[in-house]
């Protein structure tokens, strides 16, 4: 089934995310910014967290989890251990709520916003796969351009 698919590639990518801010040797570089670098490592971090958790947690697993976008991107300096912490409860929450969700689930109709198209359940899960990926590349780059 395609949700043991999806649990096996968010939980390689969240933990990998996890390796890449271990691997920041000063910590404050998690933060950083430069020149037309205009997020973060930490900004890109803590935007993961709020999407999954909003999107498998909220949307998906009925958590009750409310997002507060904008302080995805205005928060600064979490500390390292604290970013760690919330992508582990995130793998949690992404595990979970994947093992519930039935083929039914997958195939019903999804609309993220009024004037979208709508997508299978199945496609958006996907998506959100490949946009952690995106994110986590650009947390690598950043780690290796700037730390």
């Amino acid at each position: 089934m395609l949700t043991d698919t999806l649990i096996k590639l968010f939980k390689r990518d969240l933990n990998q995310l996890i390796e890449e801010l271990k691997l920041y040797k000063n910590e404050s570089n998690l933060w950083k910014v430069n020149g037309s670098i205009s997020n973060s490592a930490g900004t890109l971090c803590l935007h993961l967290i709020g999407n999954l958790n909003h999107f498998m947690g909220s949307v998906f697993g009925d958590t009750g989890y409310v997002r507060q976008r904008e302080l995805e991107f205005t928060l600064k300096d979490v500390p390292k251990s604290e970013l760690i912490k919330q992508v582990e409860d995130t793998i949690v929450v992404v595990e979970t709520t994947l093992k519930n969700l039935t083929d039914e689930d997958l195939q019903k109709e999804y609309k993220r916003r009024e004037f979208e198209a709508t997508m299978t359940t199945e496609y958006f899960l996907v998506h959100l796969s490949m946009h952690l990926a995106y994110h986590l590349g650009q947390i690598n780059y950043h780690r290796r351009l700037l730390d």
